[in-house]
């Protein structure tokens, strides 16, 4: 542990209250709008596509940048950074081949478009698989941010679980995917501040740039490591390139829940900007750590170097910031999994003519599920190094993700791709991941491969699955019914939103039409500058005092200015949203 019950200031706590506080108030500001399923789960297809952009960057890795990644950036250098950058191509594939087709598949879930595509039985099976392996991503998320809420507050792992998952879900459960959405933008904007203030205060510690550099170890700025080397990072490349565009059903979302086509594409390389500058910005503190500091076992490179640089106000801030990352994605999940559950469960299955209040209060029951179910698994974990951490959900994801991303993805590129395939595939994919994790420790003998097991179960996962799908698609056709309904779909694929009936129908579905986002991000931006100058008189070293002063007025110009911006980007009241293609 870091530091001890009540070594924190009167500053640290100013901050970590006055944010906890200010994330609650979103979830009650939104609670008033959520009227139907579409609003809970989908934001009624009208979130703007910046705002739905840092939600998909900061939905995307959790508290791992500040555990497990910088672990290892601590220990081997820039090789942290190129694992991290595997977002990148992930996210180029996602956003050519896969963003204009997810918003015009025209659906509540991830997992909707599978019944029409192939069969009500494999949307139940991929719907029931892909919910128990995103609840322990999340649980093992959970355990990450509990390290840190733990070494930075000084209370026990267990304490820090129950009160984190609290807050995530209080705020979840009330404003759906709006409250989601606008709070990751405020928590991108708290962890953009954190990390800007913390660079420039480690490279100054080391010595200045030039000294850091010099002083850094042999091979530390290569790009590979002989414990990551390249075959690692382009199987674990291709495991995120599935993830991002199938069975990441928080991302997928991202893509479908804005007004246009065109919004998709711009989420998605806005995206794409995020990932190429946050990666080494995030992770630079830790690289230059070993320079003049000594991390223990069980301590943590990120929470540490915070109570050694950082003044009193600051260091609550960099752990509101790590706090921030994790429950930007587990709250993304929890509304996507409660999603899956109201939608392609209990809609599907029990009450098909449940009316839209109804929905939503069986969402939001369905959201306090799956948080509460999180919070159980991660108690049962919580003894896990960040380096174990890592390794875990790689290997977690690697049994997992093909047999159901390969489907899921052919689907919507492969016109014979069909049911009996992707039953097939995902049986074959499943059994030989399973078999191969609990069977072999050490697969360096096969193929000649790295002795990594993640790797191995990448490209063996991948390589079955693929073979079993394509090969019983190709010799046993489709029937007439599924052919027919797989034509449809893909049909539907290439018509632009708004040129459907069904697309003007949605209308009146959506509760959501007179929100505007700009007035609440705006009054919490400049919010977050007033909780930065709060600590001002407590802040005694030149430079932090410096970086805090000019950060806190930026804040509050833009704060203020974007408040300012709602008074003309409001839709008025019972005015019909832009729901196609300008």
């Amino acid at each position: 542990m870091l530091l001890g019950a009540g070594q924190l200031q009167v500053p640290d706590y100013i901050v970590l209250v006055g944010y906890f506080v200010l994330i609650l108030g979103v979830g009650v500001y939104f609670y008033r709008y959520m009227k139907g399923m579409k609003d809970y789960f989908s934001g009624g297809n009208n979130i703007p596509w910046w705002l739905s952009g840092v939600s998909f960057y900061m939905s995307s890795f959790s508290v791992a940048a500040f555990v497990q990644y910088s672990a290892l950036a601590y220990k081997y250098g820039w090789v942290s950074v190129t694992l991290f950058w595997t977002t990148v191509p992930a996210t180029l594939v996602s956003v050519l081949l896969f963003a204009k087709k997810w918003r015009r598949a025209r659906i509540g879930s991830p997992v909707e478009y599978l019944e029409n595509r192939y069969s009500p039985a494999l949307r139940q099976l991929f719907a029931w698989e892909g919910l128990p392996v995103r609840i322990v991503d999340d649980a093992l998320k959970m355990v990450a941010i509990a390290m840190l809420v733990s070494a930075g507050l000084g209370v026990g792992r267990m304490e820090a679980l129950f009160y984190s998952g609290v807050i995530i879900l209080a705020y979840t459960v009330m404003g759906g995917l709006w409250a989601v959405a606008v709070t990751d933008f405020i928590q991108f904007v708290v962890m953009m501040v954190a990390v800007v203030i913390l660079v420039p205060i480690t490279v100054a510690k080391a010595g200045g740039i030039g000294t850091a550099i010099s002083n850094m170890g042999d091979g530390f700025l290569n790009p590979i490591h002989p414990e990551f080397d390249w075959t690692y990072v382009l199987s674990l490349m291709l495991l995120v390139i599935l993830a991002y565009s199938s069975i990441n059903w928080s991302l997928i979302q991202r893509y479908y829940c804005v007004p246009k086509e065109k919004d998709a594409i711009k989420v998605g390389w806005l995206v794409i900007a995020l990932f190429i500058v946050g990666p080494p910005l995030i992770l630079i503190p830790a690289m230059l750590a070993p320079q003049f500091l000594v991390v223990g076992k069980g301590q943590e490179v990120y929470a540490l170097l915070c109570t050694q640089l950082l003044p009193a106000g600051m260091v609550g801030l960099v752990i509101a910031a790590m706090f921030a990352a994790t429950m930007s994605m587990l709250s993304s999940d929890y509304n996507v999994c409660a999603a899956v559950l109201t939608n392609d469960v209990y809609g599907r299955l029990f009450r098909r003519e449940a009316s839209q209040k109804q929905l939503v209060l069986v969402g939001r029951l369905m959201t306090a599920l799956v948080g509460m179910v999180v919070l159980g698994m991660a108690s049962l974990m919580v003894s896990f190094t960040g380096e174990d951490l890592f390794r875990s959900m790689v290997q977690l994801f690697s049994v997992f993700t093909p047999p159901v991303a390969i489907p899921m993805l052919l689907g919507l590129l492969w016109p014979r791709m069909n049911n009996a395939g992707g039953l097939a595939g995902f049986l074959a994919g499943v059994t030989v991941g399973i078999a191969l994790f609990f069977l072999l420790d050490d697969p360096a003998h096969l193929l000649g491969l790295t002795s990594k097991k993640e790797t191995f179960l990448i490209i063996y996962t991948i390589a079955v699955t693929s073979g079993v799908m394509v090969s019983v698609s190709l010799v046993f056709p489709a029937g007439a019914s599924e052919r027919q309904r797989a034509e449809e779909f893909l049909r539907r694929l290439k018509v632009p939103i708004g040129q459907l009936q069904e697309d003007k129908a949605t209308v009146g579905e959506r509760g959501t039409g007179a929100i505007s986002p700009f007035r609440v991000v705006g009054i919490s931006v400049a919010l977050i500058g007033v909780l930065m100058l709060a600590i001002l008189p407590y802040t005694t070293d030149k430079l932090a005092f410096g970086l805090d002063l000019g950060i806190a007025l930026v804040l509050l110009v833009i704060g203020g200015l974007t408040a300012w911006r709602s008074k003309s980007g409001t839709i008025p009241e019972n005015s019909e949203p832009v729901i196609g293609e300008s």
